[in-house]
C-alpha cells in the first residue's frame, strides 16, 4: 500500500476541483466536467472516494486513476473490496445490497486486480492552495487539527482509516467546529440534496449516483461549489452576521 497520507505539489497550470461519491457513474460526471469545462490538459479532480458499487460503470475506475490529472482517497467501498481479497472478512450479502455485486462475481484473479489498485489509494489527501492547504478524506477526519491526522494514520491506522471513510458524526450533530490547521476539509460519504459547509468541513456528496440527484465540484482555490452553492446551517449564517456587525 502506498502511503495512507498523500500530500498533492500546487497546480501552477488551471484549476483544482473536487467531486462527490461517484459510485461507478462515470459517463454522468464526464458530462458533468464537460459542463463545468474541465480541461484535463490543466485541471485536476480529486474524488473523496467511492469510485465503485452502485453504477453500472465501476470497472472504468481503473481508467479513471490512470490520468494524471485524477486522483481520490479510498472510501468504505473501496475498504469493502481490498478487504474481501486480503482477508474475506466481509458481509457480502451486505455489500450485494449496497452495490458490490459487480465486483463479488468477478472471477478472484481480476478482483485482485482491482483490489491492488484501489489499495494503493491514501486515505487522506492535501491540496496546496494559494490561501492554505485543503484535506480531502471520504467522511470526516478524526482529529481536530488537520495537522495530526498524518501522525494518526501512522500510530493508530485501523481506527483512523475507520473515521476518515465510515463516520457520520458531524452531518448528525450538524458540528459546526469545524477542523484547525487546514483552510478546508472535503467530504462525501454521506448524500446531502446541496452541498453544505459545517465550520470548515464541506459535504459534496450530492449524490451524482442517484436519480434525482447531481455531482457537485468543488473549487480548492474558491471554496465556491457547481452547480448549486454551499449552504450552511442557519445557527452558522448568525454567528457570522453577528460577527460582522
Amino acid at each position: 500500500m502506498s502511503a495512507p497520507f498523500l500530500r498533492i505539489p500546487p497546480n501552477t497550470a488551471g484549476r483544482d476541483l473536487a467531486v462527490g461519491d461517484i459510485h461507478g457513474h462515470f459517463g454522468r460526471l464526464r458530462r458533468a466536467l464537460d459542463r463545468f469545462g474541465f480541461d484535463p490538459r490543466r485541471d485536476r479532480l480529486f474524488s473523496v472516494g467511492d469510485l465503485i458499487d452502485r453504477g453500472a460503470e465501476c470497472e472504468a475506475c481503473l481508467d479513471w486513476l490512470a490520468e494524471p490529472w485524477f486522483h481520490a482517497v479510498q472510501g468504505n467501498h473501496e475498504d469493502y473490496a481490498i478487504r474481501h481479497v486480503r482477508t474475506g472478512k466481509v458481509d457480502t450479502a451486505n455489500w450485494r445490497h449496497y452495490g458490490g455485486g459487480w465486483f463479488l462475481d468477478l472471477p478472484p484473479a481480476r478482483q485482485q486486480v482491482y483490489a491492488r489498485a484501489l489499495a494503493e489509494l491514501p486515505v487522506a489527501i492535501e491540496v496546496p492552495t494559494a490561501a492554505g492547504p485543503v484535506g480531502l478524506v471520504h467522511a470526516d477526519c478524526p482529529v481536530r487539527d488537520w495537522r495530526r491526522l498524518e501522525a494518526a494514520l501512522r500510530e493508530h491506522y485501523k481506527r483512523t482509516r475507520s473515521h476518515c471513510q465510515w463516520s457520520r458524526e458531524r452531518l448528525a450533530r450538524q458540528d459546526s467546529s469545524g477542523v484547525a490547521g487546514v483552510r478546508a476539509v472535503v467530504a462525501g460519504h454521506t448524500p446531502v440534496t446541496r452541498p453544505v459547509a459545517l465550520g470548515n468541513v464541506f459535504h459534496i456528496d450530492t449524490g451524482g449516483w442517484q436519480a434525482a440527484g447531481y455531482f457537485t465540484l468543488l473549487d480548492l482555490a474558491t471554496l465556491q461549489a457547481w452547480p448549486e452553492p454551499m449552504t450552511r446551517p442557519a445557527a452558522q449564517q448568525g454567528a457570522a452576521e453577528a460577527g460582522g456587525r
